[in-house]
């Protein structure tokens, strides 16, 4: 099988990436190696992929609708998984066309190509980020989704409206997976695991916003590679039971699907913070802040549909996944 995945030298696309060339997929790699955190890391995460010659890496950014266009062209895949996007709550307030131009003007090239080339298969990211508003939790699928708190969540729900018409139009094939705190090795610097842990190692102060108080379903790398692959293999196919009538906003009578893929156990901020201090064997000294714009005050995923579709099933402790983070994070940084 081909698959072109989009983001490969990002966080969760690399990790996916090297995944599929385990399981011995043919994959080519989209990424546009932006400076929008240091380049050297995606660097780095792309030397993994050197040993496996089953995998082709292009420097290309999505928004560049005739390079997109040409890559599907020649390579022809069966499937897709777009993880290209331009990431992070805040920055999106401070710099908004970037995600206007990435993750709605890119993510159009890319339903373009699968349009254009009978891809089986897209597989997409959004992101918990869409509940916005939403204080009902565990958050569902089946909820409401229509008052985003930021421009990047605004993105992300417009991404699975995209993929909608095209599913309708075209008969395409798409489901959104809509990430909860994903974290673990080889993440961005601007996320706060990596932030939290340059902090405590220096001595400096770690910003803790809300004062600790809210929650995240945080989810650990491998348990998210996981649920995508399970996904991934299994192209979505209309509902016969949907109703025009009593729509359900997670599928449609289109080949088209929303799940949450997070570790349904949603910790407290303050939990995440002890598990880093306990790993690096040292305090942190901390800042206590109010809640910032575009945040969320909790998260925490519903994903019964992915474990009765797909046996999804975290299983990586908050303790065990920051352990590995800061085993990783030590190594790479010579910390």
């Amino acid at each position: 099988m081909k698959i072109i995945i989009t983001g490969s030298a990002g966080f969760i696309g690399s990790a996916l990436t090297l995944k599929c060339l385990d399981l011995g997929y043919e994959v080519v790699g989209i990424d546009n190696h932006n400076n929008y955190y240091d380049q050297s890391l995606k660097e780095s995460r792309l030397l993994l992929k050197k040993k496996y010659s089953n995998y082709t890496h292009y420097r290309l950014d999505i928004i560049d609708y005739e390079g997109v266009s040409k890559l599907f062209k020649k390579h022809k895949p069966q499937r897709v998984v777009n993880m290209a996007a331009q990431a992070g709550v805040r920055y999106s307030i401070k710099n908004p066309m970037s995600y206007i131009n990435s993750n709605l003007v890119g993510f159009a090239n890319i339903l373009e190509g699968c349009r254009n080339n009978n891809v089986e298969h897209l597989v997409y990211a959004s992101s918990s980020s869409v509940y916005g508003a939403n204080t009902t939790v565990p958050y569902s699928v089946k909820q409401n989704v229509d008052h985003p708190l930021s421009l990047y969540a605004a993105t992300k729900k417009s991404n699975e409206l995209m993929a909608h018409s095209y599913s309708h139009l075209y008969r395409m094939p798409t489901t959104g997976l809509r990430f909860f705190t994903v974290y673990g090795p080889w993440d961005r610097p601007d996320m706060a695991l990596q932030k939290f842990a340059n902090k405590i190692i220096k001595g400096d102060k770690i910003q803790v916003y809300n004062n600790g108080d809210h929650q995240r379903d945080f989810t650990y790398i491998d348990d998210i590679i996981e649920g995508v692959i399970r996904v991934l293999d299994q192209p979505v196919k209309p509902d016969p039971n949907w109703s025009s009538k009593d729509p359900d906003p997670s599928t449609s009578n289109a080949p088209w699907k929303i799940y949450n893929i997070g570790n349904n156990q949603p910790v407290k901020l303050e939990s995440y913070i002890n598990a880093l201090e306990n790993a690096l064997s040292k305090k942190a000294i901390k800042e206590f802040l109010p809640i910032q714009p575009g945040d969320v005050l909790n998260t925490w995923a519903n994903v019964d549909e992915l474990v009765e579709h797909f046996d999804y099933q975290p299983n990586t402790s908050i303790e065990e996944g920051v352990e590995r983070f800061v085993y990783w994070f030590k190594e790479y940084y010579k910390k």
